[in-house]
């Protein structure tokens, strides 16, 4: 679904990608992780087109994104932060994200009314508290039923209610068969909802596998400790 060849970018002389390949089917639900700098948040720009590769391209259903920027109808995307008017209310700006859109396609508006966000759409988006901010970025990533969700850091800022809410409907939409990237520093949070892992390190993919055979390797029970293990591992070599 997506393939990513050989892309590189740089940053006047820092180099953040580097030639970094990977292809990415429906029905996997990836983990995209590193420490911060390693280039998770510039391939995910990459992915959606807010960042030009310096080299390289990027596919989405076998055509160049850089020739179809249709494609990013089929994304939602979920920011770490979202920004939106502070004037606006929850209400006006769902309503005008529909607008930009104009889909004729059916809504997906479960987590609008699993948030009970639908009971304070007259509120100002500058009176939301950090956590109910990210119920409406999440509420509009999923709100336009895409093929692909790019959700970064998802859970931060939610109560453990809302989180669970929110990686009940992330499960629900991979076992449809969506492709969904997620990037987090939680990782004890990813371990019921991950099926691949992709580790980044100073630009570069350091690893992509099955979460199922990551733990089998490294003979762990959990992503956190696989992941450990991995690290220990690169410190003693």
């Amino acid at each position: 679904m997506i393939e990513i060849r050989q892309v590189s970018k740089h940053f006047g002389r820092f180099e953040v990608l580097k030639s970094v390949s990977l292809t990415c089917e429906a029905g996997q639900c990836i983990a995209l992780i590193g420490p911060n700098g390693c280039g998770k948040t510039t391939l995910i720009k990459s992915i959606l087109g807010m960042v030009l590769p310096s080299s390289g391209s990027i596919y989405f259903q076998g055509k160049d994104i850089a020739r179809d920027f249709m494609y990013r109808h089929h994304i939602g995307y979920m920011p770490q932060k979202g920004r939106y008017p502070d004037n606006m209310t929850i209400g006006q700006v769902i309503d005008m994200i529909k607008d930009i859109r104009s889909s004729d396609d059916t809504l997906d508006e479960q987590l609008i009314t699993d948030f009970g966000l639908d009971e304070i759409l007259d509120k100002r988006m500058r009176t939301l508290s950090g956590g109910t901010t990210q119920k409406v970025s999440a509420s509009l990533a999923f709100l336009f039923n895409p093929q692909v969700l790019i959700l970064d850091e998802p859970t931060a800022g939610l109560d453990p209610l809302a989180a669970e809410i929110l990686k009940d409907k992330i499960i629900a939409e991979n076992k449809r068969g969506k492709l969904i990237f997620i990037t987090s520093h939680l990782l004890s949070e990813l371990d019921d909802l991950v099926t691949h892992v992709v580790m980044m390190q100073e630009g570069e993919i350091r690893f992509n596998m099955p979460t199922a055979l990551l733990k089998e390797q490294t003979g762990t029970n959990s992503l956190a400790r696989a992941i450990t293990h991995v690290l220990k591992q690169d410190h003693v070599q």
